[in-house]
């Protein structure tokens, strides 16, 4: 029981200990908690929680739906859902994507879903690996402020959500594209100006 609860300790302490401060930094950041999250956050709190919402509903009814045979993730912002992740046909993934486009209070969703077998557990680890690197070029770069743009990684793509104005968009996209472990880069934003 104790060694299940540390499995997630011995990845932060391996990339801590082998000089990755861009892990140890976003660790941090991420988890600075949700009050200031929502404090500084551009969306209303009531758009915080329905975004929560979408989230939980969608992996409910994804699960409901196909089993343990898709991998899929859904990231809301904004009442806009991200569908990331493996589905075996074209089929399995446009029944996802009109099934999440149900959920209460989605208003928009971009299909990011590949066909192909899911992921291994070590790319999954790589993309958890990768989205800390952008968060913590992001701290380092200093040219917006980083919970506006929030970072979904999968099998080396990075993906860009937010409420940002245009040029917080390019600084976040450059900065991301230039990260090593960065394949490429898909902007989702909602442009302020």
């Amino acid at each position: 029981m104790i060694n299940r609860k540390l499995n997630w300790l011995l990845p932060l302490l391996f990339l801590a200990l082998s000089g990755c401060e861009a892990f140890v930094v976003g660790g941090i950041v991420t988890g600075l908690g949700t009050g200031i999250a929502v404090s500084e956050d551009r969306r209303t709190s009531g758009t915080f929680v329905e975004d929560e919402g979408i989230e939980f509903t969608s992996a409910q009814l994804i699960r409901e739906k196909t089993g343990k045979n898709v991998h899929v993730n859904v990231t809301s912002f904004n009442r806009n859902a991200l569908l990331t992740g493996e589905v075996p046909s074209e089929l399995i993934k446009k029944d996802i994507e009109e099934l999440i486009k149900g959920v209460k209070n989605v208003r928009n969703v971009t299909n990011g879903i590949v066909i192909t077998g899911p992921t291994s557990t070590l790319s999954r680890y790589t993309d958890m690996v990768t989205t800390t690197k952008v968060k913590g070029r992001f701290l380092d770069g200093g040219r917006f402020q980083i919970n506006h743009v929030k970072v979904v990684t999968e099998n080396g793509t990075v993906y860009l959500l937010g409420l940002v104005k245009r040029q917080e968009a390019e600084s976040a996209s450059e900065i991301a594209s230039s990260t090593s472990g960065v394949q490429r880069v898909v902007k989702v934003f909602e442009y302020l100006d």
